[in-house]
Formats: C-alpha cells, sequence, structure tokens
C-alpha cells in the first residue's frame, strides 16, 4: 500500500499534509456550512482555502443524525469551485461531506427557498479572490511552472488542499475517519487519481473523467505539455501526470468517463484504467456530457461508495474483456439481478470525440456477458444494468490499427 512519503524526488509533502490544518469557520450553523483552512505556502504567505460542508444533520434540522458518518472529499473541475449543491447531495445521502475551491476562490454564499429552506442552485456560481489565495486555475499555474519551486505549482496546492481537508473531515467527532471516500470531476478527476495513489487512508475513490497519458493521446491538455522544454516536459509527466502514481494505488476506484469525452479521451482512459494493481471498476456512457452536474449525477458514484463505506451491495463486477473471433465475452458477478448487457462499438475512424457508437442487446446467463463484433468494429465494450438501474462497463478493446 501506499505510504504517508512519495518518492524523494517527488513534489508531494504527505507527511505534513496528514496533519489536521487551522480552520476557521465562517458559518457554522447553516444547513451547508463555510470555513477556512490553512494549506501550504505561496508567493512567501501561508494559504487559506475555502471549503463548504454539510452533514445529514446540518441538512435535515435534526443534530442526532451526525453520529460516526461516513466521510466524501469532493474535488471540482476547470471553471468550477466549491459546490454547495454537491456537499448537499452527498448530505442527504447520508455522509459528511467537504468541497473546497482549489482555485483561491470564496464562491457566493448559498441561497435558500422561502419559506422551505430548500437549497437553491445556479449553473454559474459567484465567486471572489480570497486575501490569501493559492494559485488561480490555468497553464501557468498546471503547466508553465513546472520545474523549480514547487509552491507555485497549481498541482502541489491542489493535492495540499485535497489531504488537508481530508485530515480536516477526519478530525470532526461527528465522522469516523476511517470511512472516507474521494470523487472529483473533470480536472477533480486528475486530482482523485492522484489523490487515491497518495492518500491510503481513503476507502473509496471515483474520479469521473479525469485520467492520465495527457501527453501522448487526443487530449485536449497535450498542447500544453508538449509545449514545454524537453526536460520540464519529462518532469511534468514524472510529477503531474497520474500514469506516474497509479501504479501504486490500492484503495478501491471507480472511473466514470464517456466514449467521446475531448478532454480525457478514451484511449488514455484504458490506458489509465490498466494500470491500477488494485480494485477497479468502470463505467463508460455512450455520449456521456461534459461538466459538474452530469458528472456528479450517476447513481452508480453513490453505490459504489457506499459499498466500501457501509457495506451494501456493490455493483456488478466484470472480468475482463475478451474477443476470440469476434465474439466479447467477459464474465460478471452481481449482488442482485441484471436487468440487461449490451455491446457498444463504433465502426468510425479519426478523432475519438468524433465517432459515433452505436448499441445493441448482448447475451447474460447471469456469470457471463458476450456478444458478436462487428467485423467493422474498431472499438467496443460491454456493460450491464442491473435491477436498481446501475450500470458499469468492461475495459475497451480496439481493432488492429484503429485509428
Amino acid at each position: 500500500m501506499a505510504t504517508c512519503s512519495a518518492t524523494e524526488t517527488s513534489p508531494w509533502d504527505l507527511n505534513a499534509w496528514h496533519q489536521v490544518p487551522p480552520v476557521q469557520w465562517l458559518d457554522d450553523s447553516s444547513p451547508v456550512r463555510s470555513l477556512l483552512f490553512e494549506s501550504v505556502p505561496y508567493e512567501g504567505h501561508k494559504t487559506q482555502v475555502f471549503a463548504f460542508y454539510a452533514t445529514p444533520g446540518s441538512v435535515s434540522g435534526d443534530p442526532s443524525k451526525d453520529v460516526n458518518l461516513p466521510a466524501v472529499v469532493l474535488l471540482h473541475g476547470g471553471g468550477g469551485t466549491a459546490f454547495a449543491e454537491w456537499v448537499n447531495l452527498w448530505a442527504r445521502r447520508g455522509y459528511a461531506a467537504i468541497a473546497m475551491d482549489l482555485c483561491g476562490n470564496r464562491p457566493e454564499a448559498p441561497h435558500y427557498a422561502a419559506p422551505t429552506g430548500e437549497l437553491l442552485t445556479t449553473a454559474m456560481v459567484p465567486r471572489q479572490r480570497l486575501e490569501f489565495g493559492g494559485p488561480a486555475e490555468g497553464p501557468v499555474g498546471k503547466f508553465q511552472n513546472v520545474g523549480g519551486d514547487v509552491t507555485d505549482d497549481w498541482q502541489y496546492h491542489a493535492v495540499a488542499a485535497g489531504m488537508l481537508a481530508h485530515s480536516l473531515i477526519r478530525s470532526f467527532p461527528e465522522v469516523d475517519g476511517e470511512r472516507t471516500a474521494v470523487t472529483g470531476i473533470s480536472w477533480g478527476g486528475y486530482l482523485t487519481c492522484l489523490m487515491a495513489s497518495l492518500d491510503d487512508r481513503f476507502k473509496a475513490a471515483v474520479p469521473v473523467y479525469g485520467c492520465g497519458f495527457l501527453s501522448d493521446g487526443e487530449s485536449v491538455q497535450r498542447n500544453q505539455i508538449d509545449a514545454l522544454p524537453p526536460e520540464r516536459r519529462a518532469q511534468w509527466i514524472r510529477d503531474y501526470d497520474p500514469s506516474a502514481w497509479l501504479p501504486r494505488c490500492h484503495t478501491p476506484i471507480f472511473f466514470v468517463n464517456g466514449t467521446n469525452d475531448k478532454h480525457y479521451p478514451l484511449r488514455s482512459y484504458q490506458r489509465t484504467y490498466s494500470l491500477v494493481p488494485g480494485p477497479r471498476q468502470l463505467r463508460i456512457e455512450v455520449g456521456m456530457k461534459h461538466g459538474h452536474p452530469p458528472g456528479w449525477a450517476p447513481k452508480e458514484i453513490g453505490l459504489f461508495v457506499n459499498h466500501y463505506l457501509r457495506g451494501t451491495p456493490s455493483l456488478p463486477k466484470f472480468g475482463p474483456l475478451v474477443t476470440r473471433d469476434r465474439i466479447a465475452t467477459a464474465s460478471i458477478q452481481s449482488p442482485v439481478p441484471i436487468r440487461r448487457a449490451q455491446l457498444h462499438f463504433t465502426i468510425d475512424g479519426g478523432t475519438l470525440v468524433d465517432r459515433t457508437w452505436t448499441s445493441v442487446p448482448a447475451a447474460c446467463d447471469g456469470s457471463e456477458v458476450s456478444a458478436a463484433v462487428p467485423e467493422a468494429a474498431q472499438i467496443w465494450m460491454l456493460s450491464v444494468t442491473d435491477s436498481r438501474d446501475a450500470m458499469v462497463s468492461t475495459g475497451v478493446s480496439f481493432a488492429p490499427r484503429a485509428d
């Protein structure tokens, strides 16, 4: 398993980030509460990180619910911030939840409907810069600053903030510190890959969209990496690409993505998934949209985390996808009945984001799923949907010489 130290040459100060940071409560009485916690230095000063926090008791008004809670750390993606809606969703699932802003900002306080007290949500959350905020997101902090002082690197601050938030939520008296998970969306999914590999205190992890191998695939991030001088490009890959760290990930991890995602494309995604030596599962949805609400919407995320933190029935579990003589097969184990099995494939070439996918029924005998793969198929996978309407998929197969 991972330990509290990474390597002598890595940027991570993991032992320090296992300590509980100083915290300042800005609002400790609303359904969704607000706080600042202290993080690592930036531009010669200590930084503060803003976070929303909620519990089943805070959102219901019944503090008796806040005993021995499982907890989740929530990591937003590009253009995002701490989302009150996201912590509210997890609190209503029965979790203590913390979501921090990873770009040195403070979002607007949440609004509630009168007289119901229901949380109101907006597509874009206004935010303001913190006096002691860390680096803003963008190509400078995420890519161009690599090399030299790590304290101006966005990844260094984001991983530190995520781990310190984890240390903080574990310290709260209502939380069972041995039952915690992490999930993130887009850049937050990228960070979840790092966090699941570096922080062995987590019992489950769900990266949505985010993956590794951003330097040699079709990701929109590749141009930023390729623009770096060769030595700094190599350092970015060594320090900040999840492919460098996931081979040490033994935290149970559930990868969630879409077939046509341009930020974290399918070939890089499959390579990333294949690196993980510990328990791993996939949910690849045909045409899944990219964004924060689409990224936290899949019910399978909650079911996966519930299984590892609350002992509820697991998602269906596939064995490896094997294709022989154009027949794709994979073993399947499920604690609940399987309602549907499908083969998904594309016959298109060209860029992954532009391919059209087709879904057809597959056979399922309760222990194995199988389907005939069309001769023209370039990429394919199997999926099952269970009686809870929860879907999981196999890994993805690429035809030889597929574009």
